[in-house]
């Protein structure tokens, strides 16, 4: 299995901007589809993004478009999430989590396998 540690959560004010990690231990960290998700309290946890295997495919939530941007790099086993612009919206607990299959198009909780602890994000007006 795979480990996963997020980091790089904070407080800042509407319009600024945090880089999220997700660092991996365990398995070899390229297996897997990375995805990002975010609850705030009393809501559903939501879909962020998603990354391929390879980096090279992204898929985001109409809400994180333009805004927001995945990436990683697999030989520091390490997949980040650049968020800019932000809103008081965007407040929540952000989590990456791994998921096994190939596919990016996997937005959904319950496709994924591994989850990290989550980082707290707030953004304030």
């Amino acid at each position: 299995q795979v480990q996963l540690v997020e980091s790089g959560g904070g407080l800042v004010q509407a319009g600024g901007s945090l880089r999220l990690s997700c660092a991996a231990s365990g398995r070899t960290f390229s297996r897997y589809v990375i995805g990002w998700f975010r609850q705030a309290p009393g809501k559903e946890r939501e879909f962020v993004a998603t990354i391929s295997r390879g980096g090279v495919t992204t898929r985001y939530a109409d809400s994180a478009k333009g805004r927001f941007t995945t990436s990683r790099d697999n030989d520091k086993s390490t997949a980040y999430l650049q968020m800019n612009s932000l809103k008081p919206e965007d407040t929540a607990v952000y989590s990456c989590a791994a998921r096994v299959g190939v596919s990016v198009d996997a937005n959904r909780a319950p496709d994924y396998d591994y989850w990290g602890q989550g980082t707290q994000v707030t953004v304030s007006s």
